[in-house]
């Protein structure tokens, strides 16, 4: 069952823009590269990606960018899931505001962060709605974004 086909267009359309704002900004405003800061950049885009695959890899043939549940199948909680609700999205609000920074796109970094924010507030209230009451209980204790540090 699909959910979410109206923010999903403009989710594609976002992220397309995105990596065109990438670009642009840096050969428009000829953005330098910040040296170490930008190593620090390229660094949280390639945790970024590395959190994405495991997530990927993680859910299997589940996988997809849309909304889509299959009535009666349990919730994924191993992998990053363990830990976080949303590893995925996780992934990308690194990336949007890492992959920018490698080149000194901070005008970018700072408008795909804010605009990220209000596409995730949208699409997880859809997403969590979609998964309904077996993925609530089943994710009760695992914070959507921050993994929690847990004592003994």
């Amino acid at each position: 069952v699909e959910t979410g086909q109206g923010h999903y267009r403009f989710m594609v359309v976002f992220h397309t823009l995105f990596l065109l704002a990438c670009v642009a900004e840096v050969f428009v405003l000829h953005r330098p590269f910040w040296g170490a800061w930008s190593v620090a950049a390229l660094v949280g885009a390639l945790i970024a990606q590395g959190l994405r695959y495991w997530a990927i890899g993680t859910l299997g043939d589940r996988w997809n960018s849309r909304i889509i549940v299959v009535p009666g199948l349990a919730p994924v909680t191993g992998g990053p899931y363990r830990f976080l609700r949303h590893p995925n999205y996780v992934a990308v609000v690194l990336e949007l505001l890492c992959v920018p920074l490698i080149h000194g796109a901070w005008v970018t970094a700072v408008v795909f962060t804010v605009g990220n924010a209000i596409l995730l507030f949208v699409r997880i209230r859809a997403e969590e709605a979609a998964l309904g009451a077996m993925y609530s209980e089943a994710f009760a204790d695992r914070p959507r974004f921050i993994p929690e540090v847990r004592r003994g």
